[in-house]
């Protein structure tokens, strides 16, 4: 496993460019996780992230981990501090300068994205929109904030609620539990949630033949499709318990 920027870098230059009928189960990844100021895209914004790049045929112990603690100059909230254990001071010491942070983070994923490896996150459109808030907060003379709608993005979250029918609650570490996933560090580091959530592609692929047999081309319909018939059902469910349910979409 390497932590380093320029060996991040190289290691993402050597991965293959992939097609549309690579299938998810063979693919690269590249992992992505945020901790921010709060959940308010372009008004919080991001203190830590990390991306990981897993080759599959290598898993774990080949990832490429690069990571960045970013001082957002913004207050975080209470709560998203007691969260990720963030404070106003530590950031403000260690935290790197957000244009040069964000920027990084953002050309490596445009980098991926050319390459056609998919860009994965649990609850993908919190950590893409955050991004893309800092992006135009912070780098608009130099990078434009990624176009949703022409993005390749696996969520495990969405592909999750498709295909198991399980109740209870969905957070990534119950989902990672469920799926007999051992995490590598504490929940809510953005490190050890980006590898978790990377690391539930393979139990999912194996018990589900539909996410084993979906390939990269049909992905995002796919998932947009799983998310409206998930949205419809707990509309319903919502409904039926007298309460109100907003239908956010996805990506």
């Amino acid at each position: 496993m390497t932590d380093n920027l320029s060996e991040f870098e190289q290691a993402l230059n050597a991965a293959p460019d992939q097609g549309d009928t690579t299938g998810l189960a063979e693919s690269w990844l590249l992992g992505l996780d945020t901790e921010t100021t709060g959940i308010r895209p372009g008004t919080d914004a991001i203190v830590s992230a990390c991306l990981v790049l897993r080759e599959p045929a290598k898993g774990y112990e080949g990832d490429a981990v690069a990571e960045w603690v970013i001082n957002p100059h913004r207050r975080i909230s209470a709560g998203a501090s007691k969260v990720n254990g963030f404070t106003n001071e530590y950031l403000a010491e260690h935290g790197a300068e957000p244009p040069e942070a964000i920027a990084q983070i953002g050309r490596l994923i445009a980098r991926a994205q050319a390459k056609h490896i998919p860009l994965l996150a649990y609850n993908a459109p919190f950590d893409v929109h955050m991004l893309n808030g800092d992006i135009a907060r912070w780098c608009a003379d130099e990078l434009d904030p990624f176009d949703t709608s022409s993005m390749l993005v696996v969520d495990p979250l969405v592909i999750d609620r498709a295909i198991s029918k399980r109740s209870g609650r969905r957070s990534l570490s119950y989902t990672t539990e469920y799926y007999g996933v051992e995490p590598h560090g504490n929940f809510h580091n953005a490190t050890a949630d980006t590898i978790a959530a990377v690391d539930l592609v393979k139990p999912m692929a194996t018990l589900y033949p539909q996410v084993a047999h979906l390939k990269l081309g049909e992905l995002m319909d796919w998932q947009r499709r799983a998310q409206a018939d998930w949205n419809e059902s707990y509309q319903r469910w919502a409904k039926s318990k007298g309460r109100r349910f907003r239908d956010t979409g996805w990506l």
